[in-house]
């Protein structure tokens, strides 16, 4: 059988037009990608805006070595941050703005005119880095740079600058910057010889509960040659410096002075422990915390909570059962009003024998004769929400702050005096009472249901035995019911 060349000819060419088509489509794709993603600055005149199919991380400038990318990370569906990631981990490091988001909409948009700027529609301007420069970098430490290009270029703004709640290698934390948790509720900040972290328990005012002293190099801090700051060495430490480049203090991580390749970086979590992790080349590796005992974090059993060591969390009160993460509704504020003192009928009092402060040693306290010396102080006191006495030592301690968690222990000499503001009550006493009361209320329905199917019964009968005297007639034992007198009866009544 013959095959005709045209059709020969016809196939040929349709295939090489496919080929020359699909071709054409993969160069165009790979092309915009490269573009998309391998972008290593902006200059002005830049624009981006979100792209509604990408679900998780949109990046648009990264820096030599590719691992590390600003884009806009996708939050909640709905909102936008505008991050700098480290790629192979996805974990981010840095955010614009990071007490808010943007809104995840074609009319977001992110531009460079010498400052850097994110608008929405919600808001306008949304962030800015409120500069005048010429061209926007990404460095291959993370930094993210707005220079300006001059005879020698200088940099304007970076965001290495403004740490949101991690500190990567090689960035210095200032005592004019801070780290903050990303629930806003704990802050890492430094003070003339030492580090600490704080708790927002109460408005305008932070409770320390770490701190942490340059004690074994204490001798080479010099007075007058500038505060300290602290950086995260590559070769595994957490360290603080003031003059030169030896330091003052060294946290030593679990792979201090391993020769391990490593990208390293500390993080303030949101339960308020301060952590260091490095890179290991497929997963994060936990290597510090500065908090190891679980019972000594700030409040890690919630308001009201008990927490024993290795024994996990109770409630103050001993009633309640620790289910829901969480013994009494959170309380916020003090217990005065209109600068006057409250009295004992504005809260009721909780105490509890065994327990003490998880870090009373950064506390305020007073040396009393008694416990119930202790307790009239603080119930005199407005501002005062609890206090932990020590018989043994007579050491009062003041809680000036809603009360978080407490610490467990076998010395019951050791008592805590608790206010409970009115009408705050507890959820979970709140849903046993409704229980109970509806449980109550069905017995109530019920009995009365019992009752009156017995007396319409009971009635019944006693319209049948009327009606049998009034015909003469014997009730007799049961098998004479079945009778024609009581049939006729039966009859009778329908």
């Amino acid at each position: 059988m013959e095959i005709n060349p045209t059709i020969i000819n016809s196939v040929t060419r349709l295939r090489a037009t496919q080929l020359l088509f699909m071709f054409s489509v993969l160069f165009t794709s790979t092309w915009s990608y490269a573009v998309a993603v391998s972008a290593q600055e902006f200059l002005i005149g830049f624009k981006a805006t979100p792209n509604p199919s990408v679900s998780s991380f949109q990046s648009l400038l990264n820096d030599s070595t590719g691992n590390f990318s600003l884009g806009f990370l996708r939050v909640n569906r709905d909102q936008l941050a505008l991050t700098v990631i480290h790629l192979p981990s996805l974990e981010p490091l840095w955010q614009a703005n990071p007490t808010s988001f943007a809104q995840w909409s074609d009319e977001t948009q992110l531009f460079f005119n010498g400052s850097l700027v994110i608008s929405d529609p919600r808001s306008g301007v949304f962030w800015s880095t409120e500069t005048q420069g010429d061209k926007v970098v990404l460095l291959n430490t993370s930094n993210l740079q707005v220079l300006k290009l001059e005879a020698s270029p200088s940099v304007l703004w970076q965001s290495f600058d403004h740490p949101k709640n991690t500190l990567v290698e090689n960035q210095n934390l200032t005592s004019n910057m801070s780290l903050v948790s990303s629930n806003g509720l704990y802050s890492l900040r430094l003070g003339d010889s030492f580090m600490a972290l704080y708790a927002k328990f109460k408005e305008n005012e932070d409770q320390i509960y770490w701190k942490h002293k340059a004690l074994e190099a204490r001798a080479n801090i010099v007075e007058g040659k500038g505060p300290i700051l602290a950086r995260v060495e590559s070769d595994g430490y957490l360290g603080m410096f003031q003059t030169g480049d030896a330091p003052v203090d060294v946290q030593a991580f679990n792979s201090y002075q391993r020769p391990v390749n490593r990208f390293l970086f500390v993080r303030l979590e949101t339960d308020g422990n301060l952590k260091g992790y490095f890179w290991d080349g497929s997963n994060l590796v936990l290597d510090y915390q500065a908090i190891a005992d679980t019972c000594d974090l700030p409040s890690p059993c919630g308001s009201y909570g008990l927490c024993k060591p290795g024994s996990g969390c109770s409630c103050l009160d001993n009633r309640t059962e620790y289910t829901s993460g969480e013994c009494f509704s959170v309380q916020s504020g003090d217990l005065c009003s209109d600068g006057e003192t409250k009295t004992q009928n504005d809260f009721s009092v909780l105490r509890r024998k065994g327990v003490d402060l998880p870090f009373k040693e950064l506390m305020s306290y007073d040396t009393v004769a008694s416990l119930e010396q202790c307790e009239d102080l603080c119930e005199s006191n407005c501002s005062c929400w609890g206090a932990v006495y020590s018989n043994a030592t007579g050491f009062c301690y003041f809680v000036d702050y809603p009360i978080q968690t407490l610490l467990s222990v076998g010395d019951e000499s050791k008592v805590g005096y608790f206010k409970v503001r009115d009408g705050t009550g507890k959820k979970k006493e709140m849903i046993v009472g409704i229980g109970v009361g509806i449980l109550c209320g069905a017995m109530v329905i019920l009995i009365g249901a019992i009752g009156f199917g017995s007396y319409r019964i009971w009635n019944k009968r006693r319209g049948v035995k009327r009606m049998l005297e009034e015909e003469d007639i014997s009730p007799g034992p049961y098998k004479d019911l079945g009778s024609a007198s009581f049939k006729s009866i039966e009859m009778g009544m329908r």
